[in-house]
């Protein structure tokens, strides 16, 4: 009897340390992820993401590496110019009273460049200014990205932080935000934009500059971003709604965190993938 209970007992043990080994190997094969890293490998894991990012970097890579490769402004002019025929009848007489004509062909040389072929100097021709048409592509598709990245970043900077508040407070916070972002989106963007930027032409004509001329696209999209923001924080105060009532939220609280802390640095990460 006792051989057979020590048998059973090392049975057990040998169980016992056998489940343990597995819940070892369990824990170390589990890995814990951050919101955007879920994010990340979801977005690697499609290949039209991939398309996409491919199609980004390509853009940034000819818009801000480009212009260090064919080095040429945008806003010279080629002085190279060019050679134009023209024809036109000559008519004199001669001393006989008999009239001659002739064809005299008329070499001009162009001051400009203009309209010219695509060429080993200019790739891709110049424009009917004389520029190089090429490097205004470089120069206008870097002036684009900046300002429309420039303008997502900030829309999302807002809209996280106006959605930030409005879900972790509620209230009166709430329904003002609220308020507002219901105002913003009955705006129309686009030609609120036109409105402004005639006015802003009006008052340049009239001999009010309120600003350089040449930065009026940026005062443009600095004031679209401004009108933006609210679908943003709509999206980013129905999630935190949603978080705030978790278990580590709660966990949070107890630990005395301050209100910053618990709102950027456990909703907003948990946020951001939406």
């Amino acid at each position: 009897m006792k051989k057979d209970k020590n048998v059973n007992l090392k049975a057990e043990e040998n169980e016992k340390i056998v489940e343990a080994a597995e819940e070892v190997s369990h824990e170390q094969s589990l890995k814990l992820m951050s919101p955007m890293q879920m994010v990340i490998r979801r977005f690697f894991r499609s290949k039209l993401s991939i398309v996409g990012l491919i199609m980004v970097v390509s853009l940034f890579l000819f818009c801000w590496v480009g212009p260090i490769i064919y080095n040429v402004s945008p806003t010279e002019i080629d002085k190279d110019g060019k050679v134009e025929y023209t024809e036109r009848e000559v008519t004199y007489t001669d001393e006989n009273g008999v009239e001659h004509t002739f064809v005299q062909v008329i070499e001009t040389q162009l001051t400009d460049n203009m309209l010219s072929e695509p060429s080993a100097k200019h790739p891709l021709g110049t424009d009917k200014t004389g520029k190089d048409v090429l490097a205004r592509l470089m120069n206008g598709g870097k002036i684009s990205l900046t300002i429309s990245f420039m303008a997502v970043f900030i829309v999302t900077f807002l809209g996280i932080i106006f959605g930030g508040l409005a879900g972790y407070f509620g209230g009166v916070i709430d329904n003002i935000i609220m308020r507002v972002c219901d105002v913003l989106m009955c705006l129309p963007g686009f030609p609120i934009l036109l409105i402004v930027g005639t006015i802003i032409d009006g008052l340049r004509e009239g001999g009010i500059a309120l600003f350089d001329y040449q930065y009026k696209i940026y005062w443009l999209m600095g004031f679209l971003t401004l009108i933006s923001w609210s679908g943003t924080a709509r999206l980013v105060r129905g999630q935190i709604l949603s978080l705030r009532e978790q278990e580590y939220m709660v966990a949070a609280e107890a630990m005395g965190y301050s209100t910053g802390r618990k709102i950027f640095k456990h909703l907003v990460p948990n946020v951001m993938p939406q």
